[in-house]
């Protein structure tokens, strides 16, 4: 048992001494950074495009809101986004919200 042990010991040592492996880790690594900077890069655009079609339009819906900030905006900005995300996002806040599109076109007719 104890020859076992020893082997054993000695094939963890060389894979972990290994060039190849540190290689196969950092090859993966930079995989997996890039798939991060394209999925913030598709966030980023995707934030902007709603957020300034919402802007144009001057309101949006409950469901359109939680779209944007809870499931776009919030990883986008905890994957290490970038501030024009931030004041696109900061903007719609301040637009009037309601809770459906009947909704919004009733407070359009009143607003006339």
């Amino acid at each position: 048992m104890n020859e076992y042990v020893q082997m054993f010991i000695t094939i963890i040592c060389s894979v972990l001494a290994s060039s190849g492996f540190w290689a196969f880790i950092q090859r993966k690594s930079d995989r997996n950074s890039a798939e991060v900077e394209l999925l913030i890069g598709l966030g980023h655009d995707r934030i902007v495009y709603l957020g300034m079609s919402y802007l144009e339009r001057g309101w949006l819906t409950e469901d359109e809101y939680e779209n944007l900030h809870d499931y776009l905006y919030i990883p986008y900005e905890k994957n290490g986004g970038n501030g024009s995300a931030k004041r696109v996002m900061d903007a719609v806040d301040r637009l009037p919200i309601y809770k459906t599109y009947i909704h919004a076109k009733e407070a359009m007719k009143n607003e006339r």
